[in-house]
């Protein structure tokens, strides 16, 4: 795990992706690539940034509504014209929770 100066830890996208790659189940592996996966990423940051939990140097819980962040990467993904569907979707953004908590970016609550 990559740390801060004050110890930290820090979020490694390309880790983060290579992870997500790694647990995609049989069915998913043919639709599923690396570009997608980065998409979800970059949305949940989207989000994150639209609700206000991007603060520079602050290491605050936040408590995030998952339906509604797995509605906002849907609708953004439809507008931006990404196949991936509902389900699709909600396995990564498990995936990414699951990286996230090996990395201790993230606990389970």
């Amino acid at each position: 795990m990559q740390t801060q100066s004050n110890e930290l830890p820090v979020y490694d996208d390309d880790a983060a992706v290579a992870f997500i790659l790694r647990q995609l189940p049989e069915e998913f592996k043919k639709r599923i690539d690396e570009d997608k996966i980065q998409y979800v990423l970059d949305v949940i940051y989207d989000y994150y940034d639209e609700k206000g939990l991007i603060e520079e140097d602050t290491a605050e819980e936040a408590s995030i509504d998952e339906e509604e962040m797995a509605g906002f990467i849907t609708r953004a993904a439809r507008k931006d014209n990404i196949d991936l569907n509902e389900a699709e979707i909600a396995f990564i953004l498990d995936a990414e929770f699951e990286y996230g908590k090996e990395t201790g970016v993230y606990n389970e609550e």
